[in-house]
């Protein structure tokens, strides 16, 4: 592990996903491994219950960025020495409602995020504790705004928090408090790679995380209908 990223989600770690292993940084871990995988929901159970073998967790990977592996950044620090630590920020009057319309809708309130995820979960154990880590990960007792996250105030109020633990925690010389609005340099630098030729790379991760998160669901939702339908003819056959 050479990086780990500490950066809250919707910071634009999925373009820090890209810019890193455009760097040689790669392959690097990130949230959608996991929506990708949900079989590794059971690794990060395990690690918020304190049994992580971090080494095999990591195994191929150079680098993680986004949640699960930045909810461990202090774990993850001491465990890796000579990693260093990216600090992705970002203003939180803009990162509020990015953080709200997706991962927060994704869990409360009536949105159509809301009702597919849920209506997955009935239809799909894995989904169903893939949302229940989430709920450990950000609202539960151990998570990141156990301290409150109803109101964009105290969300921001976490952020901010968050960011500051970070700073005040992480030695300097291993620390790089950076925003994808300041392009390649500062991060390469820090990295003591060259700057690329090519511009840095923003992807659209709210689009990535909806598309990902509703598109899953309406497809497992189809799986089960079929399996209904297919039950009923059986039946009445």
């Amino acid at each position: 592990m050479r990086l780990i990223g500490a950066g809250l989600p919707r910071t634009g770690t999925l373009t820090q996903k890209v810019a890193l292993e455009t760097l040689g940084f790669g392959p690097c871990y990130h949230w959608v491994n996991v929506i990708a995988d949900l079989d590794q929901v059971g690794v990060w159970d395990g690690a918020m219950d304190g049994n992580a073998d971090w080494d095999e967790v990591f195994d191929g990977f150079q680098a993680t960025v986004d949640w699960p592996g930045g909810y461990f950044w202090r774990e993850l620090m001491e465990h890796y020495p000579d990693a260093k630590v990216l600090l992705s920020v970002r203003d939180g009057e803009k990162w509020e409602p990015s953080f709200r319309e997706t991962i927060w809708n994704m869990c409360f309130g009536g949105s159509v995020l809301n009702l597919v995820s849920r209506a997955r979960a009935e239809v799909d154990p894995q989904w169903d504790r893939y949302l229940k880590l989430v709920d450990r990960m950000f609202w539960g007792e151990q998570g990141t705004f156990v301290a409150g996250h109803e109101t964009p105030e105290r969300m921001i109020e976490q952020f901010e928090r968050h960011n500051e633990l970070v700073k005040t925690s992480v030695p300097a010389e291993r620390l790089l408090v950076w925003s994808v609005t300041e392009g390649w340099e500062p991060l390469c630098e820090f990295l003591d790679v060259p700057v690329p030729d090519e511009p840095l790379p923003h992807v659209n991760d709210r689009e990535t995380f909806l598309g990902r998160v509703i598109d899953g669901a309406l497809a497992k939702l189809g799986e089960w209908r079929a399996t209904e339908t297919d039950a009923l003819s059986s039946a009445t056959a």
